[in-house]
């Protein structure tokens, strides 16, 4: 796999790549400047990502699970350099700071990096027909020659479930599966390596989603991607999933192999948001762990470890001193007082 090679930080040790990851994230942080008064300075920030750390092998899948507002999404579009600059931390894509990279560099990498939004009617061009829509980009990459480009079209549009005709229809002629499908076409086009899908089968039906969900998964399959999976629906990551990491108010508090995490979830966040995964069994006993308390805000949250205000666990050092990450069996990491030594 070659050499690692050192990555030099100012005011930090030095981040080493490791070639069997794709993508290494270090202690992320995405602030939002609060602005308020007459003059409209800054008089806070909304903590969206606050320190979040992992690695993300090559080939696999990542779940990224949470409740709403915890940063999941703006995790996702700050990696791909989507929400403007980072307030802190490190992103490595292929060895690579996105951060450092010149807009030249970026918008080769732009190719490598992409991204299915949650809702796949507003994130396609009404006035363009779907051919355009998938092969705009593929255009201005200039990834294909002009004679090849129809027919290359043609097929990744066939990857996707989509037939040739559909190239001159337009997105609202299309159901909300076949409209999802487009946009993950119009990603595959390019010929990427890694796709954030940001929550892409919420918005269809639960049988259009195992099609989307087998799509993702046969596709990943045949041109090896790797995929950062952004959902609320616990099932369907346990189902696609390799590793999962568990968010919390902008923080990752629990990270592994998604087997252990299922099996033997360690943050009392972690047990509380399992608790609630149905069971298809109308005579089973649901052990429902209820959260008291509503979530922090991201301006002000609480000091000392994030979820103490809504843990039954929580002891003193909660309050005051904030967790760090700690592994506790191999491959799996929480950030909880409870696991010190």
């Amino acid at each position: 796999m070659g050499d690692s090679k050192e990555i030099k930080q100012e005011n930090q040790k030095p981040l080493v790549y490791d070639p069997q990851y794709i993508l290494m994230v270090r202690d992320l942080k995405k602030y939002f400047a609060i602005k308020g008064g007459m003059v409209s300075h800054v008089v806070g920030h909304v903590k969206a990502v606050d320190g979040v750390t992992f690695n993300l092998r090559r080939g696999t899948t990542m779940g990224l699970v949470g409740e709403s507002g915890c940063g999941k999404t703006t995790t996702g579009r700050t990696i791909l350099r989507l929400a403007g600059e980072k307030t802190g931390g490190d992103v490595l894509f292929n060895g690579k700071e996105v951060y450092d990279l010149t807009n030249k560099e970026m918008r080769a990498m732009r190719t490598k990096m992409q991204i299915i939004f949650q809702d796949p009617f507003s994130s396609l061009s009404p006035r363009l027909p779907v051919g355009e829509i998938i092969g705009e980009a593929v255009r201005e990459h200039g990834l294909v020659p002009k004679a090849e480009f129809d027919d290359y079209i043609d097929k990744v549009m066939d990857n996707c479930g989509l037939q040739p005709f559909h190239k001159d229809r337009y997105p609202h002629e299309f159901s909300g599966g076949q409209r999802q499908r487009i946009c993950i076409a119009r990603a595959l086009a390019l010929n990427p390596e890694f796709i954030v899908c940001d929550e892409p089968v919420s918005a269809l039906d639960v049988s259009i989603q195992a099609q989307i969900i087998n799509l993702l998964n046969d596709l990943q399959e045949k041109y090896k991607l790797t995929y950062l999976f952004i959902s609320h629906d616990l099932s369907v990551v346990e189902h696609i999933s390799d590793t999962v990491g568990v968010m919390y108010l902008g923080n990752l508090v629990e990270y592994g192999e998604t087997e252990d995490i299922f099996k033997n979830p360690l943050h009392p966040y972690t047990k509380a948001l399992f608790s609630a995964i149905p069971i298809p069994d109308p005579k089973a006993k649901m052990n429902r762990i209820v959260l008291e308390g509503s979530i922090p805000s991201p301006a002000n949250p609480p000091k000392g470890c994030k979820f103490h205000t809504r843990c039954a666990q929580c002891m003193e050092r909660c309050k005051t001193e904030a967790p760090v990450q700690k592994e506790v069996e191999p491959g799996h990491y929480v950030v909880c007082h409870l696991y010190d030594e």
